[in-house]
């Protein structure tokens, strides 16, 4: 005779409550240090490469500039400081997220309990904050060969923040929107030289047509605003107009690059 076990109740099994999901703010501040500590060891080749160009430029408009308080010497000077940006911000960080792109190194951030956002602005964040030193020994350098003032040079402490997060945004968009690493690389390349022509060229030299272009680029404002300090009486009312403009063009820049990283961690 067989007998059969009395069937035994198992415990309902319960599904383990998730963590809570990390908040913007501490999110951003991780990678932003982890970011910060990897490109920490390139910082002193990547700052003498952005400035050395920077400041070549402005030796060879010295011989096409005349010196002085002129508008022509205000732009040559402004632009030149901002370039600087623009090579890091711009160029290196398409290049950056290109390479993460084509070589799956998105993946290890899509795991992450962080949100899309602070991925974005935390290596933005990052690569931007090699600038300033470099930005401020260009103008610094400028304003000796021009003969303007150093009186406000304290202004790019606003103007690299604002010209950063647009140029970078910009800079990650075109990384992570780019279906090839080459293509990235091209866009930033190209987008450097955009800041190169349309920036450091005085804008009353340029046609109709290419001061449009001029118009559009985000570090345009940011060029404007630090190159009307240099005035003996600047008009900082219109300073304040074009840092506005530069960080709303950041935020709409940065908005574009945290929709364009989402979409590339999720196909």
């Amino acid at each position: 005779m067989t007998l059969l076990s009395a069937p035994v109740a198992l415990p309902s099994a319960q599904a383990a409550p998730l963590a809570p999901a990390a908040r913007l703010l501490p999110a951003l501040a991780a990678v932003y240090r982890a970011q910060l500590a990897r490109a920490r060891v390139a910082r002193i080749p990547l700052m003498f490469v952005a400035s050395f160009q920077s400041i070549g430029i402005l030796v060879m408009m010295r011989g096409v500039v005349d010196p002085g308080d002129n508008p022509s010497a205000r732009a040559v000077v402004a632009g030149s400081s901002v370039l600087v940006v623009a090579f890091v911000a711009l160029n290196l960080l398409a290049q950056y997220f290109g390479r993460l792109r084509a070589t799956g190194g998105l993946d290890h951030y899509a795991t992450l309990p962080v949100p899309a956002a602070s991925v974005v602005l935390g290596a933005a964040g990052a690569f931007a904050s090699f600038t300033l030193p470099g930005s401020l020994l260009t103008a610094g350098i400028g304003a000796w060969l021009f003969g303007l003032s150093w009186a406000h040079l304290w202004v790019l402490l606003a103007v690299v923040p604002l010209a950063g997060a647009a140029l970078s945004g910009l800079g990650a968009a075109c990384g992570l929107l780019a279906p090839k690493q080459e293509i990235a690389t091209m866009l930033g390349q190209l987008g450097m030289s955009a800041a190169l022509l349309l920036g450091v060229l005085p804008a009353g030299r340029l046609p109709v047509a290419v001061q449009w272009l001029r118009d559009a680029l985000p570090s345009t404002y940011g060029v404007e605003a630090f190159a009307r300090t240099f005035a003996a009486r600047p008009d900082w009312a219109a300073v304040g107009a074009d840092l506005a403009v530069c960080a709303g063009v950041g935020v709409l820049s940065l908005t574009v690059a945290t929709w364009a990283y989402r979409r590339a961690t999720t196909r």
